[in-house]
């Protein structure tokens, strides 16, 4: 046989989203290129490794054990190359974290210095909602998870990082009373916040949409007006697509933490990123969210 890993990574990316083109999607390779990749595997076997019953994919039994010896495969990989790499005087390994899909204006300034420090680390980070960052957390497949609501019925250790305002914001200098509030979807840690706030307003809820940049192009469309968190949308203030109304009882603040679960054994990786967050945390807040301060202060400052 003369598989190589490539292969071997795109028969697990198959295996574990059950479609050629979601697999395909999450590789960053096109739909042609991943299914060649995936026929020169299968063409080394003589038994089918997955099937089609009507037009969903499926793994057969044979093709799960070697999925299950393909994923050792590569784990031995990287143990030898990690290895390889702590002998070369470099920390190294995996580093895997999931964020709510807020925290994408948070990650990444507090991992790009850790990222140029440690080049003998990989990084996976899964931007996803908040029910698939606690299942990954649940489920110990990932190292950290951020979150601006703390999960219930998990035992975690948490490391704070910043504060997380939310406004009622629009598209235009004055509020409009005609305009429909604009909602994210049930679950989100978005929506819980609204919801606690809107229930003491009584404020009727007659559009929901998926994700917070969803929300925020559909504000700045005029559809409507939300309640978004401050730190998604510095662009679009500066630029006067969207205004911040004032409203009593906001803005809403809750926390952006880091969270791991408790008496969880911190890989040489996942140490040296949370020594890193706590020795740099202030000086990130300062160079990268010191503009939060200006919108903050301007709002309190309303009569």
């Amino acid at each position: 046989m003369h598989y190589t890993f490539h292969q071997l990574r795109v028969f697990l990316e198959v295996v574990k989203q059950q479609s050629i083109t979601k697999a395909a999607e999450e590789m960053h390779m096109t739909q042609p290129a991943l299914s060649i990749q995936l026929k020169n595997f299968q063409a080394q076997f003589d038994v089918p490794l997955t099937g089609m019953s009507g037009r969903q994919l499926f793994v057969t039994d044979f093709g799960k054990e070697i999925a299950l010896l393909a994923d050792k495969l590569l784990e031995d990989a990287n143990a030898i190359e990690y290895r390889t790499k702590a002998y070369e005087g470099l920390v190294a390994g995996k580093l895997k974290i999931s964020s709510a899909s807020t925290g994408k204006y948070v990650m990444p300034y507090f991992l790009s210095g850790f990222m140029q420090e440690h080049r003998g680390i990989d990084l996976s980070l899964d931007v996803t909602n908040k029910s698939r960052v606690l299942e990954s957390m649940r489920e110990n497949e990932v190292d950290f998870a951020l979150v601006s609501v703390l999960p219930e019925m998990l035992e975690i250790e948490e490391e704070t990082l910043l504060d997380n305002h939310l406004y009622m914001v629009g598209a235009s200098r004055e509020e409009e009373s005609d305009k429909p509030m604009i909602f994210r979807e049930t679950g989100s840690a978005t929506r819980k916040a609204m919801d606690e706030y809107l229930e003491k307003k009584q404020i009727r809820k007659p559009m929901e949409l998926t994700s917070n940049e969803a929300v925020k192009q559909a504000v700045i469309a005029g559809l409507g007006y939300s309640v978004i968190p401050l730190i998604g949308i510095h662009n679009e203030l500066m630029n006067e697509q969207l205004y911040i109304y004032e409203r009593p009882g906001l803005p809403i603040i809750t926390k952006w933490r880091l969270i791991w679960l408790k008496n969880k054994l911190l890989s040489p990786a996942a140490t040296a990123y949370l020594n890193y967050v706590r020795g740099h945390k202030d000086q990130i807040i300062s160079e990268k969210f010191g503009w939060v301060k200006k919108y903050v202060r301007e709002t309190s400052l309303q009569p």
